[in-house]
């Protein structure tokens, strides 16, 4: 339980302690978005991995030349547990928003970084909404920012059992033309879902795969996309499985 505490304070005091230099980086985003871009992905990358190290969780990370510097991309994964976010986040190279449930939005002050470092909000009981997010993240990715979405829309609650990936999603590269990059996580529900309220030493495994060149794609691949993405993930995730100890 201690472990708990301690993540919920720092959480909180960084919350706090960093209005200012949220304040400082709305100026600077007057005159540089990129630099203020930068800046935000560093800062958050960094109080990302302090609670990941609080909470003691030893990630096993493979793949990791599949994650570009040099352009936008749609990341495309499993999801079992709040913490896939800070997993993952922690190895971008590049600005990257999370698509997340508009119930965040009202989240004090983390609302504002989530905005600072491009990500949007979706709710997923109103369907133009849920089309106007999916066209913001279009526009995200054509000005060099990477989309970061789970397309099963919802947490899975037994590890190794999938939903279906929703195909909207996946609109995302096939109207911007960026590559899909399929991630799988495995293990990452035992940090906190699978005995709540606490969090315990975990080992999680990140595997970034190849990536999906939409450009060269045909209308009927990028339809059958969405079922091919999820079955690379749960192949590679019953070959990563064995290795969470």
């Amino acid at each position: 339980m201690i472990r708990t505490i301690v993540a919920i304070v720092f959480i909180v005091l960084f919350l706090i302690l960093s209005l200012p230099v949220w304040l400082v980086l709305q100026l600077i985003g007057l005159f540089s978005p990129e630099s203020k871009a930068m800046a935000s992905l560093a800062i958050i990358r960094w109080a990302f991995s302090a609670v990941l190290f609080i909470t003691g969780t030893k990630i096993t990370v493979k793949g990791k030349e599949n994650i570009p510097e040099d352009r936008a991309v749609l990341y495309v994964a499993n999801h079992r547990s709040i913490f896939d976010i800070l997993i993952n986040y922690v190895y971008m190279k590049r600005p990257t928003g999370f698509i997340s449930k508009i119930e965040m939005k009202k989240v004090p002050i983390f609302n504002m970084w989530m905005k600072n470092i491009g990500c949007l909000f979706l709710d997923r009981n109103d369907i133009r909404q849920g089309m106007q997010t999916i066209l913001k993240a279009v526009d995200s990715v054509k000005k060099g920012t990477s989309i970061f979405i789970f397309p099963e829309g919802t947490r899975s609650k037994v590890e190794g059992e999938f939903l279906p990936f929703k195909g909207g999603s996946f609109k995302i590269a096939e109207k911007s033309s960026c590559d899909v990059i399929p991630v799988t996580i495995v293990g990452s529900a035992d940090i906190f879902e699978d005995h709540k309220p606490k969090v315990k030493k975990t080992h999680v495994i990140i595997e970034y795969g190849k990536p999906f060149v939409t450009k060269d794609m045909s209308k009927e691949e990028i339809k059958a996309l969405p079922e091919v993405a999820r079955q690379l993930i749960i192949e590679t995730h019953e070959r990563n499985k064995e290795e969470v100890v």
